[in-house]
């Protein structure tokens, strides 16, 4: 109290100090102590209000506890008097248990009075139902069957209230209606037949199905009502619940399943292109399905039943399943990629599930894979384990019959151009080629290792293939009467690398989206080796063909016989020329490189003739005459390569130089000057040596063995600049037996 009156009294002081803040208002006090005044007396009066008040209530209080009190002792005293009278009247109630009884029977009766119609015209209301179920009149049929239902689901509840343990009474009610319970197995079969054959009843007649979706119904709110009683009393009939609804999803499912597997007619051993027709069967039918299912069906089903929606599910599992079975079996190669091309790519296009009419509830986006990806990694393990075998097979049973025709009496044909060649890189490039588009219609990732696989195995066969033209140069060899077109099908073969090539470019430039692929890159490089390989091995065995022919008049070079006017070097010139005409038909890199290769055999020959020493020039006369002739031959020889490399844009004119060179060394007719001429012909060729030199000097017949051995040591002590670009000559050709000593002696 104190406290407060101490917080009364700053206030007031302050609110003192609030209103006396000037001077002038000092006049104003006996006001404001006067307004003061009249707000304290309301507020007093208000606090006297306020406690009178308080006080009425308590005193009402008081006086409503005092009767409670004593309405408490009256309920009391009543009490007392309702247990004494309870305790004096018990063998009373138990006297009313025959009344209790008998009431419950009176229940019981009345309900059978109730139902007495329907109970003796059951079997009359069975044979009605029947008659209606044969004639498909479903709806009335079930409303006879709803009625009978009834009346027995009824006598069984009051008999269950009487005596729940009298099952007596039961069996005999459930006898009595026996046939009731028949009709409904009946009528669900009917049911069933109809959803079973949903698909088209919905075509043909929408109001038989929407009457079964109606019964459905109907027996679902019977067993939700008696689902709840059941919660209630503990009682429920016999058959309940029916689970119709249920049944109709399980009868759904099982007719989607049956329709899926059934839609295979054929065997592999009885058409190869079973799988292909069975996977094609079962997309029209998902769809055409699914299609009705959207437009009809759903116009048949109330919306909650979400029927599009469980059908689509249905299907969907029902392939799955299917597919799943199918990758089980023992699948051939063409096969497994039918059934991934159809499960990875057509299920999902817009012949399916993509379908335009099917979206929006269709969306492929959200529908799970058909088969897992295991089982996708192992179809395709298999599928690239059984390509490679039957690729290493079709690419050896191709050489096979590539090598038949090597050895026929006919000449191979020739392309658009006229050049040479054999079927084998178009059916080897055919077979890779089908094999990637089969492999594209699944993946890109396929398509890369297929045409990997591919490249690899072309590698391999390569091999084989030059292993098979090195048998049949070696046969030829052996008989070179057979076989009889032995040049032309060699022309073929050469060509054959060369298409191979540029198959092998196309092939990649289709198929390959990076071509910096490592697998691919490795194998590239080694294709064109071997390649290249077959060819220059093709074009060296047909040269050694023609300096076969050519190997009686090159050893008529350098003799008596030639320098008195042998026509040796003509008989070259158009013996080769005439080979050359059969060589036309090898295709431009190889023709050119052939070419080339002959100019440089023949001049190699030609000097090869003249280093074996068959001749020794016995006065100037004949030097000169020799030398004149070995000029006219080297352009005889310059005319012939410059004809056969028209178009080539190839100068090999140094190879005829080096023929004219020799001879200028055996034309001089000052001996003086031969170690000029000769160091002059060594600055040109770097790789001549000096048994070619002994036995130049040999052929020239007027050197003594102190100038061959002056111009020997003279020429070894001197160094000799090698031009890069130079190609040597002189390294293949070999001096017979005698050396340099035996020779300066």
């Amino acid at each position: 109290m104190e406290e407060t009156d101490r917080e009364a009294v700053a206030t007031a002081v302050q609110r003192v100090a609030g209103m006396l803040q000037r001077p002038d208002q000092l006049d104003k006090v006996e006001q404001y102590r006067r307004r003061e005044a009249r707000k304290k007396a309301s507020v007093e009066a208000r606090l006297k209000a306020a406690i009178q008040s308080q006080l009425d209530g308590v005193r009402t209080g008081l006086s409503q506890l005092h009767n409670a009190l004593n309405d408490v002792k009256d309920i009391q005293r009543s009490l007392a008097d309702v247990s004494k009278d309870w305790r004096q009247s018990i063998n009373t109630i138990e006297n009313l248990k025959d009344v209790k009884d008998a009431v419950v029977q009176h229940s019981q009766l009345a309900a059978a009075v109730e139902n007495l119609k329907n109970i003796f015209s059951v079997p009359e209301i069975v044979r009605e139902t029947q008659d209606l179920i044969e004639q498909g009149e479903f709806l009335q049929a079930h409303r006879k069957l709803m009625d009978l239902e009834c009346s027995r689901d009824g006598l069984m509840y009051e008999q269950y209230r009487m005596d729940s343990k009298n099952t007596h009474d039961m069996t005999l009610i459930k006898l009595y209606f026996g046939d009731m319970e028949k009709l409904s197995e009946e009528l669900g079969k009917q049911l069933w037949m109809v959803l079973q054959r949903s698909l088209v009843t919905v075509r043909r007649d929408p109001t038989l199905l929407v009457s079964v979706v109606r019964i459905i119904e109907r027996e679902e709110k019977i067993d939700r009502r008696m689902l709840d009683r059941k919660k209630q009393t503990g009682f429920i009939p016999s058959g309940r619940p029916k689970k119709w609804k249920e049944k109709m999803f399980n009868i759904l499912d099982r007719t989607v399943t049956t329709r899926i597997e059934g839609t295979q007619a054929d065997t592999r051993e009885s058409d190869k292109m079973w799988l292909v027709r069975h996977l094609e069967i079962i997309r029209k039918y998902v769809l055409d399905d699914l299609l009705v299912a959207k437009n009809l069906m759903v116009q048949c089903f109330p919306p909650h039943y979400d029927i599009f929606k469980k059908l689509l599910t249905m299907y969907h599992q029902a392939l799955s399943t299917r597919m799943q079975e199918l990758a089980s079996e023992d699948l051939e190669a063409n096969e497994i990629v039918s059934l991934l091309t159809w499960v990875l790519n057509t299920y999902t296009s817009a012949e399916m599930m993509g379908n335009l009419e099917l979206a929006p509830e269709v969306d492929i986006n959200t529908l799970q894979p058909l088969i897992s990806q295991n089982v996708v990694s192992d179809l395709l393990d298999t599928y690239m384990s059984t390509l490679t075998s039957n690729i290493i097979a079709w690419l050896r049973k191709a050489l096979e019959t590539d090598k038949k025709d090597w050895i026929k009496e006919t000449e191979p044909e020739a392309d658009q151009d006229g050049f040479y060649q054999t079927t084998l890189p178009a059916i080897v490039f055919q077979m890779f080629e089908q094999n990637l588009q089969v492999a594209a219609q699944i993946n890109e990732d396929l398509k890369t290792q297929v045409l990997l696989l591919c490249l690899q195995q072309m590698n391999s066969f390569l091999s084989r293939y030059k292993d098979e033209a090195q048998l049949y140069k070696e046969e030829h060899l052996r008989n070179r009467q057979h076989p009889h077109c032995y040049v032309q099908y060699m022309i073929a073969v050469i060509n054959n690398c060369q298409t191979f090539k540029e198959s092998i470019v196309s092939l990649k430039r289709k198929y390959l989206k990076n071509e910096t692929d490592e697998g691919v890159s490795m194998c590239q490089p080694s294709m064109d080796m071997i390649l290249d390989t077959i060819a220059k091995d093709g074009c060296s065995s047909l040269l050694d063909e023609v300096f076969l022919d050519l190997e009686p008049h090159l050893s008529e070079l350098m003799t008596k016989k030639w320098l008195m006017g042998s026509n040796a070097v003509d008989t070259i010139c158009v013996t080769v020329e005439d080979y050359f005409n059969d060589f036309a038909k090898i295709k431009k890199p190889y023709k050119e490189k052939m070419t080339i290769e002959a100019h440089r055999r023949v001049v190699v020959e030609y000097i090869k003739a003249i280093m074996q020493k068959r001749i020794s020039f016995k006065n100037a006369e004949e030097r000169k005459e020799g030398a004149e002739r070995m000029i006219k031959e080297a352009e005889q020889f310059r005319f012939l390569f410059r004809k056969l490399a028209s178009g080539f844009g190839e100068d090999t004119d140094g190879h005829c130089d080096t023929i004219v060179a020799i001879a200028e060394v055996i034309k001089l007719t000052d001996p003086s000057l031969l170690y000029l001429e000769v160091s002059t012909l060594v600055s040109k060729y770097p790789d001549i040596r000096d048994d070619h030199i002994a036995a130049l000097l040999t052929v020239r017949g007027d050197a003594s063995r102190d100038m061959k051995q002056t111009i020997i040591e003279t020429l070894e002590q001197g160094s000799t600049q090698i031009n890069p670009n130079y190609v040597p000559i002189f390294k293949d050709i070999t001096v017979p037996s005698l050396n340099v000593t035996k020779l300066l002696k």
